[in-house]
């Protein structure tokens, strides 16, 4: 079944790139978003000289060597191996005869955004050829379409490297993360290519085995797998290869059996649990034939008008110098990078989404940190999404954590012995903790809710910050439904888990302890993030309607509320700033600032509210300082209206591109991998956040935007506003809002 299908439209940002050097080059055109598609003059060496391209849901690296083969890195959201790694499909490698990429002749690769579309063209006259690549926006099938001005052989050869089982060990056994230390050998399994084909390519790997039962056992929850169902066993992905004209030399490799100038490739991709082996396949052969009967003229001018409209929802082009044209081109790409994988079942995997490549000796298998979901890491790519606009890109987020609530709710019963569930820092994405963050080896007197990791043990600011999230998608959207039957019952939860979990003192408040901040402060009383997170999404929901929340929830609400301690406040030099945590044991295990969480992402402080001096002394007084991966400094500096520091932060973000990645949007590694969203979505947020800022009913614009940045933008604001202007050597050359009655609540702060 085609997951596209499930999905709710979505909505994009469009935006400039920078052409400059010889991989940028740019044709005249009216449509300004032209100018940044990413041309490359020559091929590539390798895989790290690959373009990304996806339809939200299945994706490709996309790559021309220098002996003239074009290559397909192929991959989907959903390809969960028995070990809860997110695997590659495959790799395709296709070649033509005669070989129109030689040495010395013209080439050209271009990754049309407006059209979601690769483009390679090659040689010149009766040589001349030109590939166009692309993944259907409404379906599940990958185009290869070939014109030549002189007739050609196509063959396509099916690349596994997934052969024979096989242990990991080393290093390389951190792309399972989660399993080191498992008391079993932890294997990859080969993939299988079914034999016997006349016309087609068909390959899959099939899940015999799972670690989610154990998963459940080993942390006392074996009574939740009767109630649930296993979501890795007999998962199984692959896809099949095919093209009018094309015959199988053998199981892996088809061939034209004449050369013709026009000569096209699809390749239709499959996942899903089925009973069988031979179940999947008919699966996959129904779905190709229902994408093969559709005309493929109709079919591709509906994924243009998909993407078209994506990049016309929203864009900020900012010039003024080489810097900002390197820093739209970041922002722009980005957004083709989240949009290219935004779709899936599953949220978007923060450590390389999925467009990694071979990397430090392993496989394109291998990622750093493997297939959890880190909540901190996780949220990064999504915040941006409400000023673009891309509401429905949040959609896979929102159900995957709406999925986890019953074992959540289960866990906490039996862990801890009360109501509510709550949301741990490091899951799978069935919402379990990984075996070897809960502890292979624990002592018999441990308590069954104790993780022998100290960075994530008690740490649950999860649950609030996916609750603001899910308030501002709200105040954005005004999703009726979504607020009924996500928000709201998610929230009844989650905060039912605050409610129980800790005593209260001798004031009425809760002393939240055992605790911690973030995974800095590992031991700590009151810690900031979770008692600010509190104040926000409690003074969020209590702002709802009452009459769409009714009287009951209300009154828990105010009653939680008063509990909520106090945010800790420290003093020095005579002067007010914000602590970490009311009390803190022991010393930092991590580098992060627990403090700023109060600025961002529960904005308690900030441009236009109380006490922005208290804010921006916290932040100065910061103990760690930095602008890549998922540090969110230069966002907090906006939001505080540090136009310098969030200026020169951003920039040198936007510099910070993987140095052996030839694509701009492949950031990385940092702390996690390549391409890492967190550094990507981080520079997103930054600088929409300097040039809007919208709560409470007010839309702020310039609240920390340096004077010499020029910028066109349109982007979207709470109560389904867009606001769209151009500012031009400081001044305000035209704003219109929509609607008009929300410009009364709009601020020009003008730049500074």
């Amino acid at each position: 079944m085609n997951k596209l299908s499930r999905l709710t439209m979505i909505a994009l940002i469009g935006l400039s790139l920078v052409v400059c050097a010889s991989d940028h080059a740019s044709a005249r055109s009216d449509d300004p978003l032209d100018a940044y598609n990413v041309t490359w003059e020559t091929p590539s060496k390798d895989h790290n000289g690959s373009m990304p391209i996806g339809n939200g849901d299945i994706g490709m690296n996309v790559w021309v060597d220098t002996d003239g083969d074009l290559w397909l890195l192929l991959s989907k959201t959903d390809a969960w191996s028995e070990n809860a790694r997110l695997l590659k499909l495959g790799r395709v490698r296709v070649r033509l005869a005669p070989n129109p990429f030689v040495e010395g002749a013209p080439f050209r690769q271009t990754l049309r955004l407006r059209q979601g579309e690769i483009v390679i063209e090659a040689g010149a006259g009766e040589e001349a050829v030109t590939l166009a690549i692309w993944i259907d926006a409404h379906n599940p099938v990958i185009h290869v379409q070939l014109e030549s001005a002189t007739p050609r052989r196509l063959e396509a050869k099916l690349d596994v490297w997934r052969t024979a089982k096989r242990e990991l060990t080393g290093k390389e056994l951190n792309s399972a993360y989660g399993l080191q230390g498992a008391p079993f050998p932890v294997h990859v399994h080969p993939d299988t290519i079914i034999e016997g084909q006349k016309d087609s390519i068909v390959w899959h790997h099939r899940n015999e085995k799972s670690i989610w039962e154990n998963n459940l056992r080993h942390q006392g929850l074996e009574g939740f797998i009767s109630k649930s169902s296993d979501p890795l066993l007999n998962r199984t992905f692959g896809g099949r290869i095919e093209g009018p004209g094309l015959t199988n030399e053998d199981a892996t490799t088809l061939k034209s059996s004449t050369a013709r100038k026009r000569l096209t490739l699809a390749i239709y991709p499959h996942c899903a649990q089925t009973e069988s082996a031979q179940q999947w396949i008919e699966q996959l052969n129904d779905g190709a034939a229902r994408c093969r009967a559709q005309d493929l003229k109709t079919a591709r001018r509906k994924h243009r008008a998909w993407w078209k409209a994506f990049w016309n929802r929203s864009w900020i082009r900012v010039t003024g110098s080489p810097d900002l044209e390197i820093l739209t081109r970041g922002y722009t790409l980005q957004r083709w990078v989240t949009a290219c994988a935004g779709r899936g079942v599953h949220a978007i995997k923060f450590n390389g989404s999925i467009f990694t490549v071979d990397g430090a000796g392993f496989d394109a298998d291998y990622r750093a940190w493997g297939g959890p979901y880190w909540w901190q890491n996780t949220r990064l790519p999504y915040w941006p999404m409400l000023a673009s606009g891309d509401f429905g890109l949040m959609a896979p987020l929102f159900a995957m954590y709406q999925a986890m609530t019953p074992l959540a709710e289960y866990r906490t019963q039996r862990w801890f012995g009360h109501d509510g569930a709550f949301i741990g820092e490091t899951i799978y994405f069935w919402g379990m903790y990984t075996n070897t963050n809960y502890g292979w080896k624990r002592p018999a007197e441990m308590h069954i809710s104790e993780l022998t990791n100290r960075y994530i043990r008690r740490e649950y600011t999860a649950s609030p910050e996916l609750m603001a999230m899910m308030l501002d998608y709200c105040a954005y959207t005004g999703d009726k439904s979504f607020l009924d039957d996500t928000l709201l019952p998610m929230s009844d939860s989650l905060l039912t888990f605050w409610d129980q979990h800790y005593e209260t003192d001798a004031a009425g408040h809760m002393h939240m302890y055992p605790g911690q901040a973030l995974e800095t402060l590992q031991d700590a009383e009151n810690p900031t993030p979770d008692v600010a997170g509190l104040h926000w999404v409690l003074k969020g929901l209590l702002a709802l309607p009452p009459q769409e929340t009714g009287s009951v929830r209300r009154r828990f609400w105010k009653q939680l509320a008063r509990k909520v301690p106090p945010l800790p406040m420290g003093e020095g030099e005579g002067k007010t700033h914000i602590l970490g945590a009311g009390k803190v044991h022991g010393g930092r295990g991590n580098s992060e600032n627990p403090e700023l969480y109060a600025i961002f992402p529960f904005r308690l402080y900030g441009v236009g509210k109380d006490d922005l001096e208290t804010g921006r002394r916290t932040f100065e007084r910061r103990p760690v300082k930095g602008n890549h991966g998922w540090r969110q400094d230069d966002t907090q500096a906006a939001l505080l209206g540090l136009t310098k520091t969030a200026a020169d932060y951003l920039v040198g973000r936007a510099k910070n591109k993987h140095a052996g990645s030839r694509f701009d949007a492949f950031w990385g590694p940092n702390f996690d991998w390549i391409p890492d969203q967190t550094h990507g979505g981080n520079l997103m947020m930054t600088l929409q956040t300097m040039l809007l800022q919208a709560d409470g009913g007010k839309i702020r614009l310039f609240p920390a935007w340096p004077k010499e940045w020029d910028v066109d933008f349109r982007l979207h604001a709470p109560q389904r506003t867009t606001v769209e202007g151009r500012l031009k050597n400081g001044k305000l050359v035209n704003l219109n809002v929509t609607p008009k009655s929300r410009r009364k609540d709009v601020t020009v702060m003008g730049s500074n």
